[in-house]
């Protein structure tokens, strides 16, 4: 009964996306279908990781702070959304290690290179994770470019670009030189999605 209702709310909220937003994707054939993988998106807003999950046929996990989970509605939510909880004490490795399983059962991992929305626009720099991810677990990166501003009724489009891997040795995965490099070299395939007429 509980998956019943959760279908039937993930239903509704795909529903209210298709009438507020109007999405477009181009390039779904570029998610790998039975294999795991990190779709690595530009961070627009708030709401384009629910965007990106809803327009998906298959589920793409997300993680989030342990703490939101203290609420019974994002923690409801949460549960629809395929959302992971991460402990606060030692994130970045409580994180990677979810990470790593859930991409080894060959599940859809959605995360965000900028690290924070429109990071690109303040300067920051993109964060190497998902390159280290890639690696180690041998999935691929597949990069999204999100196009619009997530006004009410303006169309929100969403280009995805072709699966990259990474087949680097144990040597460069821990040489934060070389994961810059393949870092920057992402969020340059990302930017042309973004800026791609589709």
């Amino acid at each position: 009964m509980k998956e019943f209702s959760r279908r039937i709310v993930k239903f509704i909220l795909k529903i209210l996306v298709i009438i507020v937003y109007r999405p477009k994707t181009v390039g779904i054939e570029n998610i790998p279908e039975g294999e795991g993988a990190l779709i690595c998106p530009n961070h627009v807003h708030g709401l384009d990781s629910p965007v990106i999950v809803l327009t998906n046929k298959r589920i793409i996990r997300v993680l989030a702070k342990e703490s939101l989970f203290k609420n019974p509605i994002l923690r409801w939510l949460a549960s629809i959304f395929g959302v992971y909880p991460v402990k606060q004490g030692n994130k970045s490795m409580e994180a990677m290690k979810m990470s790593l399983k859930i991409l080894k059962s060959n599940e859809l991992l959605l995360i965000f290179p900028e690290g924070t929305r429109n990071g690109m626009a303040k300067g920051v720099k993109a964060k190497e994770g998902a390159i280290r991810l890639a690696a180690k677990s041998g999935k691929p990166i597949v990069p999204v470019g999100v196009q619009g501003n997530f006004k009410p009724f303006r169309k929100i489009k969403l280009n995805i670009g072709k699966p990259i891997y990474y087949n680097l040795t144990k040597e460069e995965v821990n040489d934060r030189e070389k994961l810059r490099e393949l870092t920057d070299e992402l969020m340059n395939v990302i930017v042309k999605l973004r800026d791609e007429k589709i």
